[in-house]
């Protein structure tokens, strides 16, 4: 039966709850148990689809084509193990779920009421899907306090009564922050936080305090005594120098130990940490470096870009070499006294990211020029793509290709998508229906060209499955001409209707594909298009 850790956070928001909870999972992993991470988020959004890059990240996409929170783009490239739609729940997606319930008439009349019906509701989610699992972690979004987290601290806290002893822990990930003008340490707010969380009837068993300076044992033992916690139940957790060290910093800590210890297990093999030790090394010890920019539209927070920014240092980690990024906002090349050399001239790849919308457009498109013409390494993802195949229809006399995206177009080289088969047939979209689900999301196969540039970066397969996202499709009328003006067509969807992946083949490495292969990339399982887009920066790196 599976055991369940609920992980808490307190104080202040951004404390690393996700990262934390990743880097557990994957430390009891390494100990041969099998693991599975949920994300409980309190705001009222379906889910992040309709959400800004700018207010909330990413949107991190499942194999099964859920719209889910950033954090479990952590889970799943700390694990390896895939996330799906029951792993993230939101209060609005519970409450829609409850008044649909109540418009049929299933509760028989009675009142409906956050308790029992929403905690009832939230407390089904977590025990959902416990298949043969060792370990449920179940990070709970925001900080304790928050009103719109009330009721799922009252699920759990109904949980660790329902459930057997032995088979929940809380975890209270808090801060312990450092006055610079009084040179000292502070705990007071860890001790509120426990307090608040006491209120709620939940007692923390671990407290995984996040600091800038290290915490002396006496004021461990003085969290613990007010926190009714055992000391070694205190755990530092210090910035570390990359997220990836992060699990070996918490083990050094004694995080997992005391995990197991409180669970009673005290039999657990020792972790066999050695891909970390590998990852940690890779990292921090590079033998080159390479400058790769990105030309993207939400560059003032790069947790809208959060996977492609991992899947850059994982394809680092490959060659052994450390990507500095520059993120360029491509509405700098769209003024017409911009000088786009002098910004891309010293990078030795471009890579045009996904977004949405027709602000920065241009400036991607003259991004993909650039690229084309001076024969930079280019990588071209979602509407990246969509960019490369408009720029070429342009170079082949299309002087009005656009996407219907951005308005009318007489050359609509991109256009809507409302139809594509699944495995479960043919799936329909209205163009102007609603924003939310209603995009081609999840895994995808595609068939590959043999030997084709982007097959043998593969590896020689000819069918790969990708995850995607997004509305719009380039328009399949346009792929002979592009294709006469050099740009191949070197991957389609299984049916042979939707363009998948193009290339340059008179380019040293240039790929532009539909789909978002950031969202499978692993620091010890890098993705090949990653690694061989960054094997060609380097080369270019020793051109110049």
């Amino acid at each position: 039966m599976a055991r369940y850790i609920f992980i808490t956070g307190g104080v202040v928001s951004s404390l690393g709850k996700g990262l934390m909870a990743a880097s557990l999972a994957a430390l009891l992993q390494a100990r041969g148990y099998k693991v599975r991470i949920r994300k409980f988020d309190p705001y009222l959004n379906v889910d992040p689809g309709t959400m800004s890059p700018y207010q909330h990240g990413e949107v991190y996409v499942t194999d099964d084509g859920a719209e889910t929170d950033l954090d479990l783009g952590h889970y799943e490239r700390f694990t390896g193990v895939s996330a799906h739609q029951g792993d993230n729940i939101t209060s609005g997606r519970i409450y829609q779920d409850i008044i649909a319930k109540e418009r049929r008439g299933d509760y028989l009349g009675a009142t409906v009421q956050v308790v029992p019906h929403v905690t009832d509701e939230i407390k089904a989610f977590a025990l959902a899907g416990q298949d043969d699992h060792d370990f449920i972690l179940c990070e709970i979004g925001g900080t304790v306090g928050d009103i719109e987290g009330l009721p799922f601290m009252e699920a759990i806290r109904q949980l660790r009564n329902e459930l057997e002893p032995w088979q929940t822990l809380s975890v209270h990930v808090t801060l312990v922050p450092y006055i610079a003008a009084a040179g000292e340490l502070k705990t007071k707010p860890t001790q509120h936080s426990v307090r608040e969380l006491a209120s709620l009837g939940i007692k923390p068993d671990v407290l995984l305090c996040r600091a800038e300076h290290p915490i002396p044992d006496s004021e461990r033992r003085k969290i613990a005594q007010f926190c009714n916690v055992r000391q070694e139940a205190v755990i530092p957790a210090l910035d570390a120098p990359s997220i990836y060290a992060v699990p070996l910093q918490y083990h050094g800590e004694g995080l997992d130990t005391e995990v197991l210890r409180a669970f009673g297990i005290t039999d657990a093999p020792d972790p066999d940490l050695s891909r970390w030790y590998d990852v940690a090394d890779r990292h921090a010890n590079p033998e080159g470096e390479v400058t790769i920019g990105v030309v993207g539209k939400y560059v003032g927070l790069q947790d809208a870009y959060k996977s492609l920014n991992e899947a850059l240092v994982h394809g680092g980690m490959a060659h052994r070499v450390k990507v500095n990024v520059k993120w360029i906002d491509a509405e700098i090349f769209e003024s017409e006294d911009s000088d786009i050399a002098a910004k891309l001239e010293p990078m030795h790849a471009i890579l045009v990211p996904g977004g949405f919308g027709e602000r920065g457009s241009e400036g991607k498109i003259a991004a993909v020029r650039f690229a084309r013409e001076r024969k930079v390494p280019f990588l071209g993802i979602c509407l990246g793509m969509q960019m490369a195949c408009i720029e070429a229809a342009r170079e082949a006399g299309y002087a009005q290709a656009s996407s219907t995206e951005f308005g009318e177009t007489d050359e609509p080289v991109v256009g809507i998508i409302t139809e594509w088969m699944t495995e479960e047939g043919l799936q329909k979209r209205e163009a102007g229906g609603d924003l939310g689900g209603t995009m081609r999301l999840g895994a995808y196969e595609a068939k590959l060209a043999a030997n084709s540039h982007v097959s043998q970066i593969y590896g020689g397969t000819t069918g790969i499955s990708e995850r995607h996202r997004h509305r719009y499709e380039v328009n399949g009328a346009y792929i002979e001409p592009l294709e006469k003006q050099g740009l191949i067509f070197s991957g389609m969807s299984p049916d042979g209707l939707l363009p998948e992946i193009v290339e340059r083949p008179d380019h040293p490495w240039f790929v532009g594909v539909q789909f978002h292969p950031e969202l499978k990339s692993k620091p010890f399982d890098p993705h090949p298009l990653f690694a061989g887009f960054v094997g060609a920066a380097l080369e270019q790196a020793r051109l110049v």
